[in-house]
């Protein structure tokens, strides 16, 4: 499975979703990342480039509402059915909201890494992968 991390918005800061790079990759999972500032249309024509599976946004900001609301829209104009999920500085109050607005999973700030793993574990079963 093909994951595709992103930091979409003005955040500047890409550690953690460097650290769930290589604990992804670790768990044999193909990662591709962004980059830094990209928009969502940048992120999703990334994705749709390398092929991705799955895609990831990692947003430190406080404007990860937002941001998930541009990404249904995207994904919606697009007519594309492909999982995304949420994590970085979000608050667990707003976990709900965020899979209201379509992302497959949000994770909270405190989030492990393993934890992240163990659900690409569970999701293997269910995302139809882009591999030829």
């Amino acid at each position: 499975m093909k994951v595709l991390l992103s930091k979409p918005g003005l955040d500047g800061h890409d550690v953690g979703v460097k650290v769930l790079a290589h604990g992804l990759k670790d768990a044999g999972y193909e990662v591709v990342y962004t980059g830094l500032r990209k928009t969502i249309t940048e992120i999703i024509d990334q994705a749709i480039a390398c092929k991705a599976d799955i895609i990831g946004m990692s947003i430190l900001s406080g404007t990860h509402l937002v941001i998930a609301q541009k990404m249904k829209e995207e994904m919606s104009a697009r007519k594309l059915n492909m999982p995304w999920f949420v994590g970085g500085n979000i608050p667990s109050k707003d976990v709900n909201e965020l899979k209201k607005i379509g992302a497959s999973e949000a994770f909270a700030t405190g989030t492990k890494v393993s934890e992240v793993v163990n659900y690409f574990s569970s999701m293997k079963a269910t995302v139809k992968t882009n591999a030829a």
